[in-house]
């Protein structure tokens, strides 16, 4: 069945009488991209700065708006579309204000091999280290070449294995794990590094994420993978002590694959949550700013042990 995408043009504080009105036509579900949204994102982008580039901020700057539906591209969806286009217009004119933006329009047809193929027919089985063949769960592999099967489906998380990041956390695991070890994830994203471990035969304990999305999409992974994961947290543990406390101490190993930013701010944290001799595994750290996170690691106590670099991003393993 193809589908009709339409894109309705509001304002931050129109989100809410768009949404009435779809709820009053039964229809059921919107993506929503809320301008303040992005606002907000542009201001604090010193923490997300080495995953955005300038190009991007200025796409994002002057965003309206927008709630984007699916209709059945069949008579019964375009009934639905006019419908929809005379509510719209009714809220118009009773927006003396002008708070609501333009309450217009506009739409494309979708196919659904389209929405659900598009990207997935680029991930294709791969190994990554000594050890893993890590494939989508839509992929077949008829010979794993003596290498140990990841099955990851990302979803809308960060994670599949391609990334130079992750590739190069997972070799590092593989260089560290020794079995049994008492294992930290932080931003754990589709669960990957969690998994890979928990494969080598550590125990990861706990996993963190800022996004209560990927913490499913990890436990869900790992179900597929035959690993447990021990807990699920949810929160930024940076700047909620309460959520650092729950987290706990007693690690033998910490992975984590986040930014340069927060592993500076995180590295004192990591430090306190490591046994003596623990390691500490980490990436998505851009080449250029190695030097700088590398020092901010042994100002916190880390002995640097390996440094490894991939396609322009870097990664360490510390010891406490």
């Amino acid at each position: 069945m193809d589908w009709i995408e339409v894109t309705i043009f509001t304002t931050t504080a129109g989100i809410e009488p768009v949404a009435d009105v779809l709820e009053d036509l039964g229809i059921e579900g919107y993506v929503l991209e809320d301008a303040a949204d992005f606002e907000e994102f542009l201001q604090d982008t010193e923490i997300y700065w080495d995953y955005v580039d300038e190009t991007l901020c200025q796409t994002l700057r002057g965003q309206e708006t927008k709630l984007k539906i699916y209709l059945e591209d069949s008579d019964n969806g375009r009934a639905e579309l006019d419908a929809l286009r005379a509510r719209l217009a009714a809220l118009k004119d009773g927006d003396e204000q002008q708070k609501l933006g333009r309450l217009t329009t506009e739409q494309s047809v979708t196919r659904q091999e389209d929405w659900e193929w598009g990207w997935k027919q680029y991930f294709k089985p791969f190994p990554v280290g000594e050890r893993f063949l890590i494939k989508p769960s839509w992929e077949t592999v008829e010979d794993a070449q003596g290498r140990q099967i990841l099955e990851i489906d990302p979803a809308s998380s960060f994670g599949t294995g391609t990334h130079d990041t992750t590739q190069l956390c997972i070799s590092m695991l593989e260089k560290t794990v020794k079995g049994g070890e008492k294992l930290l994830d932080m931003g754990t994203g589709s669960g990957i590094l969690a998994i890979a471990a928990g494969m080598l035969g550590a125990n990861p304990d706990t996993a963190v994420d800022i996004d209560a999305h990927c913490l499913t999409c990890a436990q869900e992974n790992a179900e597929r993978n035959g690993v447990t994961i021990g807990r699920t947290l949810h929160g930024d543990a940076l700047r909620d002590q309460k959520l650092a406390q729950k987290i706990g101490d007693g690690y033998q190993i910490i992975c984590a694959n986040i930014v340069a930013d927060i592993i500076i701010g995180m590295a004192p944290m990591f430090y306190e949550k490591l046994v003596s001799g623990g390691t500490l595994i980490t990436s998505g750290i851009l080449e250029e700013r190695a030097d700088e996170v590398g020092q901010a690691l042994e100002q916190a106590g880390f002995t640097l042990c390996d440094r490894a670099v991939s396609g322009g991003w870097a990664a360490f393993t510390a010891r406490r």
